[in-house]
């Protein structure tokens, strides 16, 4: 039985692989400091092959026994997060990076890092492909999160080409689900709860900035996908179907029957204009691309919502 580490394993992404690698038949240890995940995302998957450890995964990590895949997806993930976290940010991204891949070596065990498509920051090439080196502000308020996501790949590939670590590096693009926290200050948590209340729906700018979305459970079968190959270079793993912030504000309101109105507040600073990634690596390499619309997900989504209100 394979035997599997997710740091950040109690937040919205870690929760899932965890119950996805369950499914397959991993032993799973969940680590996480609970900084932005919860208990309540892993309760329902205590079993004799499952495991929690409240760690700082910027600190030493130990586990006992052998381990076969580390899968580093501990970070604040949200706007909101890393606006209000940015130290841990970056102390994730660097030194959590680092002793995960020290783990990894030590364990000879295959390594996946969780990184973002904010390392192509406000970009200037669309759709965004993985040979595009980005265009972010190094000392802007989301440099934080694009610099630690841009760092943290820099060591995984040192350590793969210098430490003969077996790593891999996906790129993931906007992702929705169960288990997003409300008002995390992403669009979908956000606009969910706001039409289920019949509030005014807050959209920065104008609204006609793009995003691609895609469900959680796609975008985790892809990235189990990744760590089954035998290729280290990133790639990215999302939704290519573009819509702009308003029309997917539009498109909760009337799958909730919501007599929301939108309302317009200034949009943050180097907040991207368009993103869009082009999966043809994936497609290629992994045979992988998105199965579930965007509608079906979102009504799963407003119907984990509606279960917690």
């Amino acid at each position: 039985m394979p035997r599997s580490l997710v740091t950040g394993g109690a937040g919205f992404l870690g929760s899932h692989l965890c119950e996805y690698l369950l499914q397959k038949g991993h032993q799973v240890i969940a680590m996480d400091n609970l900084l932005t995940g919860t208990i309540a995302n892993i309760e329902h998957l205590q079993s004799e092959n499952f495991k929690f450890i409240k760690h700082d995964v910027t600190e030493y990590i130990y586990i006992a026994g052998p381990i076969d895949y580390v899968w580093h997806f501990a970070s604040p993930a949200s706007p909101l997060d890393y606006m209000q976290l940015p130290i841990q940010t970056l102390k994730v991204g660097a030194l959590g990076t680092h002793k995960a891949l020290g783990l990894s070596m030590e364990k000879h065990a295959q390594f996946l890092l969780a990184s973002t498509s904010e390392v192509y920051g406000d970009p200037m090439v669309h759709p965004q492909k993985e040979d595009y080196w980005g265009n972010v502000n190094p000392v802007g308020p989301r440099g934080v999160y694009d610099e630690a996501k841009r760092f943290a790949e820099a060591l995984t590939m040192a350590y793969h080409r210098y430490k003969q670590v077996d790593t891999k590096i996906v790129r993931i693009f906007n992702t929705f689900g169960p288990r997003m926290r409300p008002n995390d200050g992403r669009a979908i948590p956000a606009f969910i709860p706001q039409a289920l209340r019949n509030e005014s729906i807050t959209i920065f700018g104008d609204g006609t900035q793009t995003r691609s979305f895609c469900y959680v459970s796609d975008l985790i079968e892809g990235i189990y996908r990744l760590m089954m190959s035998e290729f280290h270079d990133p790639v990215n793993i999302g939704n290519p179907h573009e819509m702009t912030i308003r029309q997917m504000a539009d498109t909760i309101i009337r799958l909730t029957n919501s007599r929301s109105k939108l309302v317009h507040h200034p949009l943050p600073v180097d907040d991207p204009k368009v993103r869009q990634p082009d999966i043809t690596l994936a497609r290629k390499l992994l045979g992988w691309e998105p199965e579930i619309e965007v509608e079906v997900g979102l009504k799963k989504t407003i119907d984990w919502f509606r279960s917690i209100f």
